[in-house]
């Protein structure tokens, strides 16, 4: 029976959150494939592994894995309001900044983000997760404060 990946959450085959970081998401992977794979768990286990490799396949590339959670978040709401979800903007694609792997704006360049959200990139400079991120966004947040004034509170 061929699955599609309407009929199954990729986040439950792979026995992660829909918020995991990719590494995650590839750390999960390579146990279950240890786990399933044929060649390691017998013969009857090809239609788990094949779709734990289409679950991977979707969730590990940043555009893929962003259009999956729109549909899956639409599946989830059905017909009703509109749930905003970030759209990449069609000049992250083009620039060669430094683009976001993952979280709400997977996908979105940071001089991008810093017009879109400047509070996220703010949080994202302070938190653990951003640190690789820090010498980009202190560059780019810089002529920013220096422009606009402080409120005071």
């Amino acid at each position: 029976m061929h699955l599609s990946s309407a009929d199954v959450d990729c986040y439950e085959v792979l026995q992660v959150h829909p918020r995991a970081h990719p590494q995650v998401i590839t750390a999960a992977y390579r146990v279950l494939a240890r786990m399933l794979h044929p060649d390691y768990a017998g013969e009857h286990t090809d239609a788990p592994m094949a779709r734990l490799n289409r679950a991977y396949a979707t969730l590990r590339d940043p555009e893929s894995r962003l259009a999956y959670d729109r549909a899956r978040v639409a599946r989830a709401t059905g017909p009703g309001p509109a749930v905003r979800v970030p759209v990449v903007p069609s000049s992250a694609r083009d620039r060669r900044g430094t683009v976001l792997p993952y979280g709400r704006y997977a996908g979105w360049a940071l001089q991008d983000l810093l017009r879109q959200d400047p509070d996220y990139l703010r949080w994202l400079l302070r938190h653990p997760s951003g640190r690789q991120f820090r010498a980009e966004i202190e560059r780019l947040i810089a002529p920013q404060a220096v422009s606009t004034p402080r409120r005071r509170r």
